[in-house]
């Protein structure tokens, strides 16, 4: 089937199933389903063994019964969801010895980057993977209460952590980005940061303000990083960005004006390309000059651009 958006770490496969959440006796007896499959995490990074037969890499999902000794109440364990298999969960395995060196893991694989690793595994499986990763590293941000500093507990199996003191629920979030590639004709506006590789372009983007709508943030970021006044804002598709746990937005946005004044702090430099030199760039023959890859909603923005007729 067809995926319905475009971008990596998009189209989860799982029933997040979220009414289980709160009924620690079905998520304990999950737990010790054989047909349960885990994915533990060290360092933020997912365990990856090698496909039987092949030199591709895939998510290493493995039965309770081997990390037994890992499912402790110490341990961050994260309820992913369901599908017609069985129950999906996350671990953390970054305290003590690393598992897949000395422990029931060892030989059988390795813990790897998630962005190293997202492009080679199964579409589904990097969207799990995302949303493993920003839940865990939710979890090792928020330990103690932001209202009275007290020590924070894990509830509803990974989705809020309760303070044993004032008793207030804390809970995941999420940090809309705006992301936008305004035209103007048959060109767009791709900018770099100053600590980008010389010649990387992208899109550009910024978090999303209080009390701020999409299409006035497209406008605001781009008035304010390269002077370019822009209208009719168009949604184009959203991307999990488990960097730590954002929802890129991604938009077109039609220019109203031409100059170009960079902002100097977030944006080194900004200037419009055309479809052709856009193309060519993606066609790795930018001539020194690159794009976003794949794994970015970026690439996909500017891509959908440069390939449309007309």
């Amino acid at each position: 089937m067809t995926p319905r958006n475009p971008n990596i770490f998009a189209n989860n496969p799982l029933d997040r199933a979220s009414d289980k959440r709160v009924d620690p006796g079905w998520i304990a007896a999950q737990l010790q389903d054989d047909k349960t499959l885990i994915v533990p995490f060290r360092n933020l990074n997912p365990f990856i063994i090698k496909a039987p037969g092949s030199k591709k890499r895939e998510v290493g999902f493995v039965r309770p019964t081997l990390v037994k000794s890992m499912l402790r109440p110490d341990v961050i364990t994260i309820f992913l969801g369901l599908d017609k298999h069985g129950a999906y969960f996350a671990i953390d395995a970054s305290e003590g010895p690393d598992p897949s060196e000395q422990g029931p893991l060892e030989g059988l694989g390795t813990f790897a980057d998630l962005r190293g690793v997202a492009m080679e595994i199964p579409a589904g499986d990097a969207a799990i993977l995302a949303q493993a990763k920003s839940l865990i590293d939710w979890h090792k941000r928020h330990q103690f209460c932001a209202e009275c500093g007290a020590p924070t507990k894990a509830m509803d199996a990974g989705y809020k952590r309760l303070c044993g003191a004032c008793k207030a629920e804390h809970f995941p979030r999420t940090d809309p980005v705006v992301i936008m590639l305004a035209t103007r004709g048959d060109q767009c506006l791709l900018g770099r940061g100053p600590q980008w590789p010389k010649g990387f372009y992208s899109a550009l983007a910024g978090f999303l303000e209080p009390g701020e709508t999409i299409e006035d943030a497209v406008i605001r970021e781009l008035r304010e990083e390269t002077g370019v006044t822009v209208g009719n804002v168009q949604f184009y598709a959203t991307q999990p960005w488990p960097y730590p746990s954002s929802l890129m937005i991604g938009c077109f946005a039609e220019a109203e004006t031409e100059a170009v004044t960079v902002d100097g702090v977030e944006i080194e430099h900004a200037r419009w390309f055309t479809r052709e030199e856009v193309l060519r760039i993606l066609d790795g023959k930018g001539e020194g000059l690159f794009a976003p890859p794949p794994l970015a909603i970026a690439h996909h923005l500017i891509k959908t651009w440069a390939t449309k007729a007309g």
